[in-house]
């Protein structure tokens, strides 16, 4: 289902952020799936998931505050102060009795952490895709300025900006994510790289207590080739830990390998 398909049949919510809003879409049906993405993007980051999980669950994808749509956090942006306002906001928006899977991808894995710190029993699992912050260095990347460019020269460094980030097979990059990283890049002023280092999400693990799952690309350029030693840290506090390490897939695993990430996180639920 295209983007423009998925935003034409979401239902829009919106709950309190700073001084706006936290805009919400909802999908399908039954057990709930909320969705947090990426670092300077939106909730077009689970384009390729957000259908195939809307057959048998209720999904919920979030702009997160200072991206997208929503209005920056009120005070430091960081993702324990964004995830208070996301737990308000799913409180309700789902009620006092609410349940639901969490998924976090990149940033969003690390805002994720926090918020199933917060929520306790809500949260059912937490599967963490792509995740930052767990005390290793990560691999740096480089990428081009784009807010100076205009026209095709723009589109091109959006192509270059998702080869060395983003894709492992730059080949997979088509219309459609070209589309997403501009908008993305257009409607984000929360800056989110500074945040992906240290131990904020590490620091979390202890503190919650849904069970603990991990999706990595097997070439995300921010982890490779030390994918293992992520898992590890992790497993040392979380031995319950299930993973999938999906081969041939970058950091956006989840648009970049749809069908193998679909799958691996159906067995997380």
């Amino acid at each position: 289902m295209s983007v423009a398909a998925l935003e034409a049949s979401a239902e829009r919510l919106t709950t309190p952020c700073g001084e706006g809003e936290m805009v919400w879409r909802r999908w399908g049906a039954g057990p709930v799936l909320v969705l947090l993405h990426g670092g300077s993007g939106s909730w077009k980051h689970w384009a390729r998931n957000i259908g195939h999980f809307a057959k048998t669950h209720t999904v919920i994808a979030a702009d997160t505050p200072g991206l997208g749509e929503s209005e920056r956090p009120p005070g430091e942006a960081h993702p324990s102060g964004i995830a208070v306002v996301m737990a308000a906001g799913l409180a309700q928006i789902l009620g006092a009795d609410r349940s639901y899977d969490l998924a976090g991808f990149s940033f969003g894995a690390n805002c994720a952490a926090h918020l199933a710190a917060i929520e306790g029993a809500h949260v059912r699992s937490l599967t963490i895709v792509g995740a930052p912050s767990l005390g290793l260095p990560r691999q740096p990347t480089e990428l081009v300025k784009v807010r100076n460019k205009q026209g095709e020269e723009r589109r091109e460094a959006n192509r270059t900006n998702l080869e060395r980030l983003m894709f492992h097979d730059p080949a997979l990059i088509d219309d459609e994510a070209l589309d997403i990283q501009e908008w993305n890049t257009v409607h984000a002023r929360l800056v989110s790289k500074g945040l992906a280092s240290g131990t904020s999400l590490k620091d979390q693990l202890p503190k919650i207590v849904a069970p603990v799952r991990a999706i990595w690309g097997g070439r995300d350029v921010v982890a490779y080739p030390h994918i293992a030693e992520r898992l590890q840290v992790i497993r040392e506090q979380r031995p319950e830990l299930r993973e999938a390490v999906i081969e041939g897939s970058g950091h956006w695993v989840m648009y970049e390998t749809p069908e193998a990430f679909n799958k691996a996180l159906e067995k997380m639920l």
